[in-house]
């Protein structure tokens, strides 16, 4: 019955001189997560409008749309002519196989030609529909809500409003560099800078020692449920072992996490200069661990030669654990797994890092930038796409 989708965006309408690149990023960022349920995607009126193919399941659109970075709201609408009897019958079509009994039209009128101003154009539809179906008019909540955007060519009528996640469009902030542990932070972090319109690159630590091929399905999993929302994904898988080993001979327990993650950071720079990436992405959250504390992330972030991004600093665990549920990385992150940052450390790991005193234990380790390019040079690099 419905016929086009209807897609409402908020912050890309304050950009100004620039609206028109956002608007043909989210343009085409539809398009290609759309693929076959439309025929056609195009800016109209100050939104997106979508033509939906007859075969389409729109439980799959509404997925789809729900998490796609840019879009504020769509509704499932039919498309009428401008003319009151045409409005008139497509709010009927549309709810006429509904099961309720109260209802309110709720008309807006952005083509002032139009010969019905937005009230009269409720009173007109709302009394057909009540002659027709004999329902009641409620103006509070209502069990039907009917929308009628009259427009400069054609009218839309629909009832439901989905919400989306808003944000920016894809590609328009860049690409990004995101370290994915598995748990369930990272997944996250790197959908807060999705939302935020960056392409998400995804590299993974893994120890050979302590884990085994399941580490890695789990982490394909997760990227593989994260490309949903950014359609095409790459994926460094960093064997870290070998590093490990070389912090362990020289450097106390209680120091090692920082050290590890220190390297860390040298490795995801040296991909990023691979990738022309401008930034790192992280799921660190204040306090949340041992490792982010301050001066913790102080002395891990300057090893850094570029900006570290933490969207997650500032939020509590349960947070975050809505966030993972609503995008779907909830139950494949609390899948167990061995942590490489765990390995071999401290039962009570240094919580206040002196970060002089860190660079000078790091200099007791030799050959630090072979051992980065040799676990470099040793990663695999999974491309998944959305399925």
């Amino acid at each position: 019955m419905h016929n086009k989708i209807v897609i409402h965006y908020s912050e890309i309408a304050t950009k100004g001189g620039n609206r028109p690149f956002f608007e043909e990023k989210l343009t085409s960022s539809l398009k290609d997560s759309l693929g076959s349920f439309v025929t056609k995607v195009y800016k109209r009126y100050g939104r997106i409008v979508a033509d939906i193919n007859p075969k389409a399941d729109l439980e799959s659109i509404n997925s789809i749309l729900s998490t796609l970075p840019g879009v504020a709201f769509f509704s499932f609408a039919l498309s009428s002519k401008l003319d009151i009897k045409e409005l008139e019958k497509s709010a009927l079509k549309l709810i006429e196989k509904e099961d309720f009994e109260t209802f309110k039209v709720s008309a807006r009128r952005s083509n002032k030609d139009f010969r019905l101003r937005s009230d009269q154009i409720n009173i007109e539809v709302g009394s057909f529909i009540v002659d027709k179906l004999n329902k009641k008019v409620q103006m509070k909540n209502p069990d039907i809500e009917v929308h009628v955007d009259v427009c400069e060519k054609e009218a839309f009528v629909y009832c439901c409003k989905h919400p989306g996640i808003g944000g920016l469009p894809l590609g328009s902030g860049g690409k990004l560099v995101c370290s994915l542990s598995g748990g369930i932070d990272s997944p996250v972090a790197a959908f807060m800078m999705m939302k935020r319109g960056c392409r998400i690159i995804f590299v993974h630590f893994f120890n050979n020692t302590q884990a085994s091929s399941s580490v890695k399905s789990k982490i394909r999993n997760l990227v593989q449920q994260l490309t949903r929302i950014q359609l095409n994904s790459k994926l460094y898988i960093v064997p870290f072992d070998e590093i490990q080993k070389e912090i362990i001979k020289g450097i106390p327990s209680e120091s090692r996490m920082i050290i590890y993650r220190r390297f860390m950071m040298r490795i995801l720079n040296e991909i990023a200069k691979r990738e022309k990436s401008k930034a790192i992405v992280t799921g660190d959250s204040l306090g949340q661990v041992a490792s982010q504390t301050v001066e913790n992330l102080q002395c891990i972030y300057a090893a850094s030669g570029i900006p570290v991004f933490s969207p997650l600093i500032g939020l509590n665990k349960e947070e975050i654990i809505i966030l993972s549920k609503k995008i779907g990385t909830y139950e494949l992150s609390i899948e167990p797994y061995p942590d490489c940052c765990s390995f071999m450390i401290a039962k009570h790991p240094e919580t206040r890092a002196n970060c002089e005193k860190i660079i000078v234990l790091e200099e007791s380790i030799q050959e630090k930038d072979a051992l980065i390019e040799s676990a470099i040079s040793k990663s695999e690099l999974l491309k998944l796409n959305i399925n």
